[in-house]
């Protein structure tokens, strides 16, 4: 009786490998495009993919339109309000007095941090004169300080190079 029941598991594990053999099959990569198709991956010199899955999503295609049309949608979301130019313009320099005021506030801070780094020997404290790792930890937090200040002064630098010049 116990025989009976062997042909039918061989057969229901057999199908099994078979279901799951088809379900996995071997990927490629093909620099950023990935493919199933053994004869085009070879012809392409692609590279397996091993372990792991891969899920492929592909971007919308849009279709017609000039390719000016696509740069003026890019600046501006489809519905977006139409600006005039004057209030553009003075959107524009309302951003520019602003970003200069922050300019000139991160310039007078940083010659500040400058001033008491003083060239990487700053004076020391009360309890830095028996701790010098205090102190050590005091200069480079003052001159991480100097270094993010420089960047934040870059930063807004290449913002005001961006707005559109001033006309007088």
């Amino acid at each position: 009786m116990k025989l009976r029941h062997i042909p039918c598991l061989l057969a229901a594990t057999l199908t099994f490998l078979a279901l799951s053999a088809n379900a996995q099959t071997r990927v490629w990569r093909c620099g950023n495009e990935y493919t199933n198709d053994a004869v085009s991956a070879q012809k392409r010199n692609c590279k397996p993919i091993e372990g792991g899955n891969v899920t492929v999503v592909q971007t919308p295609r849009y279709s017609g339109g000039s390719s000016t049309s696509t740069a003026s949608a890019a600046r501006s979301p489809a519905g977006s309000p139409r600006v005039e130019d004057t209030l553009q313009r003075q959107r524009d320099g309302e951003a520019r007095t602003v970003l200069e005021s922050e300019l000139r506030k991160a310039e007078a801070r940083q010659a500040e941090l400058l001033k008491e780094y003083n060239n990487g020997e700053p004076e020391k404290q009360g309890s830095e004169s028996r701790n010098y790792q205090k102190y050590l930890d005091r200069v480079a937090e003052m001159k991480a300080q100097v270094e993010r200040n420089e960047s934040d002064i870059a930063g807004i630098r290449r913002e005001l190079q961006r707005l559109p010049p001033t006309s007088n």
